[in-house]
């Protein structure tokens, strides 16, 4: 961090000690500007997972608030609904109609035995 605000891509200041002090916003800016979506290193396509509960189906409804959106999705006769963020969901393309598989993995949950006539 020395390096970069020595050579100005990184602006900071001094504290009343005289230790380097680079603001937060500062610091937020600059991640943001050198972030990469990679990492360089292609994985392929992903062939396994853990999670074993997999529901294909077909998005029949996605309501985005300004952060959040709720999905919905109709695997059969099961109705799946995900929360996730609004960003990750245009991410997606996730509209209706579009074909999506549902993966749930859980720690909870719960089974349910109805009433026996």
């Amino acid at each position: 961090m020395r390096r970069w605000a020595d050579s100005g891509r990184l602006h900071s200041g001094l504290d009343d000690a005289g230790r380097r002090v680079v603001e937060g916003v500062e610091l937020a800016r600059f991640a943001g500007e050198h972030a990469t979506r990679s990492t360089g290193f292609d994985a392929g396509p992903i062939v396994g997972e853990s999670a074993r509960n997999r529901f294909t189906g077909l998005v029949t409804k996605v309501t985005k608030d300004g952060v959040m959106a709720q999905v919905e999705l109709q695997a059969g006769p099961f109705r799946v609904v995900s929360l996730m963020s609004a960003e990750a969901a245009d991410e997606l393309g996730l509209e209706p109609g579009v074909l999506a598989v549902a993966s749930v993995k859980s720690t909870n949950v719960v089974i349910e035995v109805p009433r026996q006539p």
